[in-house]
């Protein structure tokens, strides 16, 4: 009997659908897992399901049963792949499942913040509409999106989806290359020029070494349009104390994040202290969340361990 262990349950929606796979086994379904509950939890089992609790190589040394972690996210950095090699352990993960709630997410952002919809909307409940005495005011400020350029880091599916959305809406769209080098990819722009010359700039690049910290003090800096800073991706792409400083300094005319360097993050964190500004938007980490995506998710997390069960494991990662 095949034993799956599922993680951390509750990270998917109650009203989403987690079928059982098509073949014998036993689930074992947790509804949150802390990291140092993970070695316990998974020393008996031959599939492990995980979204963000973390299985590093303490976990991994003591499950000797373990064929595959299938994650149920694109992102792998909660798994410690080089140890999970090491262990003859395969990890897969999900793809293109967000492909439409992660861009309009993007695009609610960036939309409510160029149109400054939450500050007129907070002042309407003030009165501002009455005092004003007359048919609407201009409290706050507002601009298209149309004629403006708005610069893409990570052009994957999701950055190429934004990309045409932007197009649609009169944007010009620049592709931003690698930071630090000269060479690009037909159709990409020089990462400083991207800082240089974008009115927005949206991040869709996976963390890793390479990418932590790809917007900081520098970038900013670089700036001359004072660009919106959109971020559905992960949160340590973007220095968030830097991000902070850049938005005191005016380096910047807002920012729209769905995700936080440590999530949730700190009553203290930069984050928090940013949050309530008319020119910044924090969501939760739901720019991933519609119905239909989450749901798309799942089906694809099952179909993935069946298929690996099968003998024709897809999305390996490591």
């Amino acid at each position: 009997m095949i034993r799956i262990v599922f993680l951390d349950r509750d990270t998917l929606s109650p009203e989403t659908m987690v079928r059982a796979p098509g073949f014998p086994h036993e689930m074992i379904v947790h509804d949150r897992t802390s990291a140092d509950q993970v070695a316990e939890r998974i020393k008996d089992a031959d599939i492990v399901i995980t979204n963000k609790a973390p299985v590093r190589a303490d976990a991994l040394a003591s499950a000797s049963r373990l064929k595959l972690i299938a994650v149920s996210a694109t992102g792998t950095d909660i798994i410690d792949l080089a140890a999970a090699k090491a262990n003859g352990v395969s990890v897969c993960n999900i793809r293109n499942y967000a492909k439409h709630t992660v861009p309009e997410h993007t695009f609610a952002l960036l939309l409510a913040l160029r149109r400054s919809i939450i500050p007129y909307r907070q002042s309407v409940l003030d009165g501002r509409w009455q005092e004003a005495a007359q048919f609407c005011f201009f409290d706050h400020p507002i601009a298209d999106l149309g004629g403006s350029t708005l610069g893409i880091i990570g052009h994957g599916t999701l950055g190429q989806s934004v990309g045409r959305i932007a197009e649609a809406f009169g944007m010009t769209v620049l592709v931003a290359g690698r930071r630090g080098s000269d060479a690009l990819k037909p159709g990409q722009t020089a990462f400083d020029e991207v800082m240089r010359r974008a009115d927005a700039i949206t991040l869709h690049c996976p963390l890793n070494a390479e990418t932590r910290g790809i917007i900081g003090a520098r970038e900013f800096a670089l700036m001359e349009k004072k660009p919106l800073i959109i971020n559905t991706g992960r949160g340590g792409l973007v220095d968030e104390l830097a991000l902070e400083q850049a938005l005191d300094k005016g380096q910047i005319a807002g920012a729209g994040f769905d995700v936080t360097d440590g999530e949730p993050p700190a009553t203290d964190s930069p984050m928090m202290r940013i949050a309530s500004r008319d020119n910044v938007i924090l969501t939760p980490h739901v720019a991933w969340a519609s119905r239909e995506a989450i749901q798309a998710l799942a089906d694809q997390l099952i179909e993935n361990i069946e298929l690996f069960i099968a003998g024709t494991p897809r999305h390996l990662v490591g």
